[in-house]
C-alpha cells in the first residue's frame, strides 16, 4: 500500500486537516458498521486535534476510544496520555464511560498492564483475530519511534502479542504492537516540526533500517496517511502539498 502524504503549511493547518479527516472517517465507519473504534496517540501534536473534536457534533455513543500507548503512571499523572485526552476532549462530550478503554496503570507491573489491556481488546473486538481499528492515530518522534516502539527495543520483534511493553531509557511503556497497528483500516501519522526531518527522510527512504527507525515498520494493508507540516517535510521529494 503506497502511503498518502500531505504537506500542510504549518501545525495549525495540519491540525485542521487532521480534524476534518478524522471526523470524515468516524462518520464513514459509523455509516458502514454502526460504530467506530479509534486508537489515540499521545504527545503535543494531537492535543489541539482532540480539542477541536470536543467541539464536533458526532454520535458519541457509537464511538469507542482506545490508546496506542501509555506511560506506566497513575491516571491523574501529568504524563498520562489518557489524562491529556480526557482534559482536551473526552471530559467535554457526552460519551458513555463504557466506550472509553484506558490502559490500566493501577496494576502491579507494566507486564500486567499490557496483559490486561490485551484482554480488554479481545473482549471489545471479540474472538482471536487481530483487532481492526477503524482509525489508528500515530505520532513520530525525532528518533523515528511511534507509539512506544522505540529504536532497537525487543517489542519491535513482537508478532503474537497485541499489547506489550516498550522501553524508553529506563521508563516502561505499554504499547500496541506492530501487527495490531498494521491491521487498522486507516493509519494516520501526524508529524510536525523541523526536528523530524532526519527521521522522516529515513522512514521514506527506499531502503532503510526499521530497527533504527521503527516507523518504517508501519505498513498497513489498507490505508496509510502521513500529514506533515512544511517544517517536518522540508527535503522530502514527491510529496503533495
Amino acid at each position: 500500500m503506497e502511503p498518502t502524504v500531505e504537506v500542510l503549511p504549518d501545525k495549525a493547518a495540519l491540525v485542521e486537516r487532521a480534524t476534518a479527516l478524522v471526523i470524515e472517517k468516524i462518520k464513514g465507519a459509523i455509516s458502514s458498521r454502526q460504530q467506530c473504534h479509534i486508537s489515540l496517540a499521545g504527545g503535543s501534536t494531537p492535543k489541539p486535534l482532540y480539542e477541536a473534536l470536543a467541539k464536533a457534533d458526532l454520535p458519541w455513543e457509537q464511538l469507542y476510544i482506545y490508546w496506542g500507548d501509555e506511560r506506566f503512571v497513575p491516571a491523574d499523572h501529568a504524563d498520562s496520555n489518557a489524562r491529556m485526552v480526557r482534559t482536551a476532549w473526552l471530559d467535554h462530550i457526552p460519551i458513555p464511560a463504557d466506550n472509553i478503554f484506558t490502559v490500566p496503570t493501577d496494576v502491579d507491573s507494566p507486564v500486567a498492564a499490557a496483559a490486561a489491556y490485551e484482554q480488554t481488546l479481545h473482549q471489545s473486538f471479540g474472538g482471536d483475530s487481530l483487532p481492526q481499528f477503524d482509525i489508528m492515530l500515530l505520532g513520530m518522534g525525532d528518533d523515528g519511534h511511534t507509539a512506544s516502539l522505540f529504536p532497537h527495543t525487543a517489542v519491535l520483534q513482537e508478532q503474537t502479542r497485541w499489547v506489550s511493553v516498550g522501553q524508553k531509557d529506563d521508563q516502561p511503556r505499554i504499547t500496541l504492537t506492530v501487527p495490531v497497528i498494521n491491521a487498522a483500516r486507516s493509519v494516520m501519522f501526524l508529524v510536525a516540526g523541523a526536528n523530524k526531518q532526519t527521521a522522516l527522510s529515513q522512514v521514506f527512504a527506499t531502503e532503510g533500517d526499521a530497527d533504527q527507525y521503527p516507523s518504517r515498520r508501519i505498513q498497513p494493508a489498507d490505508e496509510l496517511i502521513w500529514l506533515l507540516d512544511a517544517a517536518a517535510a522540508e527535503g522530502l521529494n514527491n510529496v503533495k502539498s
